[in-house]
């Protein structure tokens, strides 16, 4: 199959199309036909040779895809082939195939692209589980999200607005407008304001 190959440590001039074996899904994984990946902090990270893969996992740069599922290995019964799927991986997604437990497979909506999905796994998910999980946002509370123009704070904020949340934010002032588009009720510029003295 085709991936992205990084000859070496550095920019994004050090990666390349390549040939490389199609991986097999081991006996609860699934290997899904990649039509979308995404691009985050982690994977420039490890680019540049900053953030290794987990042991056994794929050196192929990629933590999120979406896309069909093609085969299963032989105790996978939770997919059949031709369906839609997304998911977070330890790696693997800049490559036509990636493998993927497939317990962490999630159906793609019908309302949602694949290259929508794609973008759901790393930001989403972290943000769902700080929220929602851990800190238990209740409905009409006060939230502050700090680099609210990231791709886990503009997560977060969408988030937070479906508990009808109070969402403060900082970010650098240019990007207020978006953090405000998304759902931020006050914005505060962190090279100028102390956001522990912001009250409204």
């Amino acid at each position: 199959m085709k991936a992205i190959i990084v000859n070496k440590p550095g920019g994004a001039g050090e990666m390349e199309i390549g040939e490389i074996p199609t991986p097999d899904p081991k006996e609860n994984e699934i290997l899904v036909k990649v039509f979308t990946t995404s691009l985050n902090r982690a994977d420039i990270l490890q680019r540049e040779g900053k953030y290794p893969p987990p042991a056994g996992a794929s050196e192929i740069l990629g933590l999120e895809m979406a896309g069909e599922v093609v085969s299963f290995g032989s105790k996978a019964t939770r997919w059949k082939k031709g369906d839609k799927v997304f998911g977070l991986l330890p790696g693997g997604g800049y490559a036509e195939f990636a493998v993927i437990d497939e317990q962490m497979a999630n159906r793609v909506p019908s309302n949602l692209s694949y290259e929508e999905a794609a973008a759901i796994p790393e930001v989403f998910l972290t943000s769902y589980q700080a929220l929602v999980w851990h800190s238990k946002l209740q409905k009409d509370e006060k939230i502050l999200i700090h680099a609210g123009a990231s791709g886990v704070g503009t997560a977060a904020m969408q988030i937070a607005k479906t508990f009808d949340a109070e969402i403060f934010i900082t970010a650098s002032k240019e990007k207020h407008k978006l953090c405000e588009e998304l759902g931020a009720n006050h914005t505060i510029d962190y090279k100028a304001d102390d956001f522990a003295k912001k009250k409204s």
